[in-house]
């Protein structure tokens, strides 16, 4: 557990004092704001499209912070201090995942309130959709933290993350947008839990072997 502690505490300290946290959800807000500018003030029309495209921004914010998740401690000597560590990897290589959760993707679905409102989702709507979004980054991070791991060593590996994860991404994004449309609320809820859990449960499993082998 304190293994757990100092790399979650280490790790989300990172993300705010540089304001490294704050570029992705300011991208989240600034594309969702912008859409009602760019499609006019139809309210059928955003009421269509707008929760597909919170759910599209939410994810493409996620993925820009990918890149440089593994790769600064493969530069200098992070990762041997991860395997020499008391705690297994697999335990601090999610607590990493739950320090960018919470600096990164709680942020993103609380802002997903306002983004939301501003693509006119009716107002009793708005907890569902921040729960969703919360459980939709879940799944983003346990599926980022496996691929940002795989590329680790790949330099400017944006392109190439972006190429793996994205379909990967396609099932909470399907779901998440169900959820925030109205569409079969239970059962979209019910599948982008499971999403959730089951990035969180297999995500750091395959980043530690992917690790191991960068190590190697």
């Amino acid at each position: 557990m304190s293994a757990f502690a100092v790399t979650f505490r280490r790790d989300l300290t990172l993300m705010w004092a540089g304001g490294g946290a704050l570029a992705p959800v300011g991208y989240f807000l600034g594309a969702t704001m912008l859409v009602p500018l760019a499609m006019g003030p139809d309210r059928t029309l955003l009421q269509q499209s707008g929760p597909a495209l919170v759910w599209i921004a939410a994810a493409l914010a996620l993925l820009s912070v990918l890149e440089r998740l593994f790769q600064a401690d493969l530069e200098d000597g992070g990762l041997d201090q991860m395997l020499l560590a008391p705690a297994p990897l697999e335990w601090i290589v999610f607590a990493k995942g739950a320090a960018l959760w919470c600096g990164v993707g709680l942020p993103i679905a609380l802002a997903g309130a306002p983004a939301a409102l501003a693509l006119q989702a009716p107002v009793e709507r708005i907890p569902l959709i921040v729960a969703s979004l919360a459980l939709g980054a879940a799944a983003f991070v346990g599926v980022g933290l496996a691929v940002a791991a795989l590329t680790a060593s790949v330099k400017r590996g944006g392109v190439l993350i972006a190429l793996i994860v994205l379909p990967l991404f396609a099932p909470p994004v399907i779901f998440g947008a169900a959820v925030a449309s109205g569409e079969n609320i239970a059962g979209a809820m019910s599948i982008l839990a499971g999403c959730a859990l089951g990035a969180a449960a297999i995500g750091p499993l395959a980043a530690a072997a992917a690790l191991r082998l960068h190590a190697e």
